[in-house]
């Protein structure tokens, strides 16, 4: 995969809706396209297309191991309402029980750092796994999510995993995705209901007012520059690495 198969894809669907987008993707990439998905409303929406679009299509999780019940009913939820099967990825085991020995279960509040390192063993490095064997990953990220998320394209180039990154709904409002939702009766995590514009880990995550930003809720003790857990690449680089 290339960069210029990027631009070519970028430039033959710039006209497209998301769901035009996201056909175009598994035309051209079949099994080779996934979605990963944390079960957030903005995933929900992409799932929902995807599935109206070919039976099963591919959808993987990150179980980091510390996710809230509520994510769990929503896995489910979403496995009855599809028929489909969502790919739940774990980390290491023996690199999970190194860092906890080490630092403790709640490490990532003693410091930004402790935090990466956090993710790093949890999400990051499960995440590089998978995408190993792709040609192009499907995200629900939008640029109103956060301050790090701004420039965020439909169709980019992931530098780090070298492969194509699709984010469908990158400039979708929250007022959309949540009436896509309604409209279509999707299923979501009910946390939303309770105030939780973005869900990840239990311990990390909290409800904010309403009107805050949709990623004000994680890692609260951070500034809002440093809330990303290494999943996504921001020019080239990796979210994470910001300071």
């Amino acid at each position: 995969m290339t960069r210029q198969a990027m631009q070519d894809l970028a430039k033959e669907t710039v006209a497209l809706p998301a769901e035009g987008l996201l056909a175009a993707v598994l035309r051209r990439f079949g099994e080779r396209a996934a979605l990963a998905s944390s079960l957030g409303a903005e995933d929900q929406v992409v799932t929902d297309m995807l599935c109206r679009i070919v039976p099963g299509p591919a959808i993987f999780t990150l179980d980091t191991g510390r996710l809230p019940p509520e994510t769990y009913d929503a896995i489910e939820a979403t496995r009855r309402r599809y028929g489909v099967k969502i790919e739940v990825l774990f980390p290491d085991r023996a690199e999970v029980e190194a860092m906890v020995t080490e630092a403790g279960p709640n490490l990532f509040y003693a410091s930004v750092e402790a935090r990466r390192r956090c993710c790093q063993v949890r999400k990051v490095a499960p995440l590089r796994r998978k995408l190993a064997g792709l040609e192009a990953w499907i995200t629900g990220l939008r640029r109103g999510q956060s301050p790090t998320r701004q420039s965020v394209a439909r169709v980019e180039w992931d530098e780090v995993h070298g492969l194509i990154k699709v984010n469908p709904l990158a400039d979708w409002t929250s007022e959309q995705v949540w009436e896509y939702l309604r409209r279509h009766d999707v299923p979501y995590n009910r946390l939303h209901n309770l105030g939780y514009p973005s869900i990840g880990c239990a311990p990390c995550t909290r409800a904010v007012p309403p009107g805050e930003d949709a990623r004000s809720g994680r890692w609260w003790w951070e500034r809002a520059d440093q809330k990303e857990c290494g999943l996504h690449v921001v020019d080239g680089r990796l979210t994470r690495m910001k300071r």
